[in-house]
């Protein structure tokens, strides 16, 4: 398969000051701090010229987040829907947040006034403390079985078939979609065997935060075979930060200078938060860095540096256009086709990406652009 390249909607602001600022920190719990002080707010002008922008540039998709420190993405997105014409959302959703019936219903609604732009990242929550911001006080495990029942119960409402459901978490009786549109493909992530067994019955498409390759493969391999136990073959994607300029110099400066921004309290605060996280994808990221400050490049042109202040994916591609691009084609040689991207400030970095990146991209055939708008759109 081609590469496909999305991009990131950061719907609790954004900032080219330092990785302190903008979506970088953030609120306490998932983030680090209560402020979290942004040079740009999320309005709907500023997230629309970013979607607009990635749409005309080449990006296929935008993932927006899910937590209680940003906009609402399903809201958000919808409106977003208007003002382009084929890009795709992929919205950060909880499940256990509303009935699966209720979540068919919105992703049927949406996918009609949108032309079936609509793709869903299912994030089962690795905090407890912000899962209670929410009312939600079940467990890690607890969670994740909860959404196998919810994906279980959505699969069959869009299969057009009456569903009755009793299970340990959902009791569901005649509950029916009319006439379901395109089905929303499911992105699900996650290293715990829970999170795998999950996505293996249910996802579409698995991602990972982007560990060294060698780490990756290892664990594509275990999704593999979790998968082919169900009888299922998934599509991989992987979520990164990218530094790319025209020079591997300019990049590295640049990699560096944000670094420099950065408040010894603010990384011991963030490293807190980070090793009290019950999240298995959280704990590989920080010990990629261990809260170090002196031995970032942990991979080729990869940089741990953002995963000291940010909670999630926390690595970046940094260097010149050729050498991100050889990236990311050794992470597609492993079998990911799907490349989450995102830098800081989110519009500029998306033309640097976009008309450095992609044209090598392109000229080295990993980009199909009669494949970049699916057919359904």
């Amino acid at each position: 398969m081609p590469v496909v390249l999305h991009w990131f909607l950061p719907t609790n602001g954004d900032s080219r000051a330092d990785l302190s600022l903008g979506n970088a920190v953030g609120v306490s719990g998932s983030r680090v701090t209560d402020t979290g002080g942004v040079e740009r707010a999320p309005d709907i002008g500023y997230i629309g010229q970013i979607a607009r922008s990635a749409e005309q540039l080449g990006f296929r998709a935008a993932l927006t987040p899910t937590s209680s420190w940003c906009e609402d993405g399903w809201v958000l997105t919808a409106g977003l829907t208007q003002v382009t014409e084929r890009f795709q959302f992929l919205v950060a959703f909880r499940p256990g947040l509303q009935s699966p019936t209720l979540s068919a219903q919105q992703a049927a609604t949406y996918q009609r006034i949108s032309g079936g732009r609509l793709l869903l990242n299912v994030v089962t929550g690795g905090d407890d403390a912000e899962q209670q911001r929410f009312g939600d006080h079940a467990g890690k495990s607890e969670r994740y079985a909860r959404a196998g029942e919810f994906l279980d119960i959505v699969r069959r409402l869009w299969t057009g078939e009456t569903v009755d459901y009793e299970g340990k978490y959902y009791d569901i009786r005649g509950a029916k979609l009319v006439s379901p549109p395109q089905w929303p493909d499911i992105y699900l992530g996650g290293s715990s065997p829970e999170a795998i067994d999950v996505a293996a019955r249910y996802a579409d498409v698995y991602l990972t935060w982007g560990e060294p390759p060698a780490q990756v493969a290892e664990k594509l391999a275990r999704v593999r075979e979790a998968a082919a136990r169900e009888g299922r073959e998934l599509r991989f994607g992987i979520r990164l930060h990218a530094i790319t300029r025209d020079t591997s110099e300019e990049a590295w400066a640049e990699a560096h200078r944000l670094l420099a921004g950065l408040d010894p309290e603010d990384i011991a605060r963030a490293q807190e938060v980070q090793r009290a996280s019950q999240s298995e994808g959280q704990r590989r990221m920080t010990a990629l860095h261990d809260g170090r400050t002196d031995a970032l490049e942990i991979a080729p042109n990869l940089w741990a540096g953002v995963g000291l202040v940010r909670g999630g994916a926390g690595t970046a591609l940094v260097g010149s256009h050729q050498q991100v691009a050889d990236r990311i084609e050794e992470y597609h040689d492993l079998g990911i086709d799907e490349f989450i991207l995102s830098g800081y400030p989110h519009l500029e970095e998306a033309y640097r990406v976009g008309e450095g990146v992609i044209p090598e991209l392109r000229r080295r055939g990993l980009i199909d652009d009669e494949a970049r708008t699916p057919t359904h759109v």
